[in-house]
């Protein structure tokens, strides 16, 4: 379980290929010191496992479904934002954030404004429907606030419904890989999680009373 508030920004040192799986060794800007084989940290959004470290880098495996579902960063140089997962004693600063990418958006526009950048973003079409004004969303591991979205439902007729956008101040663009963003970069993108339940739920009610007369379907 992760907050979407980013730690430290790592750099990948290292990427290794093998039958489509990779393996990375991940430099923060400074290694935890009491970092646990096995543990999860979000890099850029993505929960994965940590398999060993030395002195300045861990390293962590991405099987070929991980590398496919996720935004293409994975090459020696990337920066990466890094969350370790979340104690039961840590400040819940973001929102409830799984570290499962749900899909790769694109960033469509970024705009200076005064003391804020503002980002246009287009979701995957299948994650629009998760996407509401002022809501929460993950993007590449980052807690953010939806400002706008298109589509029924939106608050702005001149974005597309699968379009939001964010406001993003400069703290956040200073301690994340945020600032690299530019027209065209891709990103990966966590839908908030009470929506996907909200969903599923009413899916589900849906298919229970789906038989006729009103059965229940089994």
């Amino acid at each position: 379980m992760f907050t979407g508030i980013v730690e430290q920004v790592g750099r990948v040192t290292r990427a290794t290929e093998q039958n489509g799986n990779l393996t990375l060794g991940i430099a923060p800007a400074r290694l935890w010191p009491d970092l646990e084989l096995g543990e999860s940290i979000a890099v850029s959004g993505t929960c994965l496992t940590v398999t060993g470290w030395d002195d300045t880098t861990f390293t962590v495996d991405l099987s070929h479904e991980t590398v496919s579902k996720t935004a293409p960063r994975w090459q020696e140089g990337a920066s990466v934002n890094l969350e370790r997962a979340m104690s039961a004693s840590a400040r819940f600063g973001g929102h409830v954030v799984s570290g499962h990418v749900d899909g790769v958006a694109e960033v469509l526009e970024v705009r200076e404004e005064p003391g804020a950048f503002t980002m246009r973003v287009r979701a995957p079409r299948h994650l629009a429907r998760f996407l509401v004004p002022k809501g929460s969303v993950t993007v590449d591991g980052v807690s953010l606030t939806v400002v706008d979205v298109g589509g029924p439902g939106g608050s702005r007729a001149d974005l597309a419904p699968d379009e939001f956008t964010l406001w993003l101040v400069p703290h956040t663009l200073e301690v994340t890989t945020l600032r690299e963003w530019r027209p065209g970069t891709r990103v990966n993108l966590e839908a908030d999680q009470m929506a996907k339940y909200v969903e599923r739920l009413i899916l589900m009610r849906d298919w229970e009373t789906a038989r006729p007369g009103g059965e229940v379907a089994r």
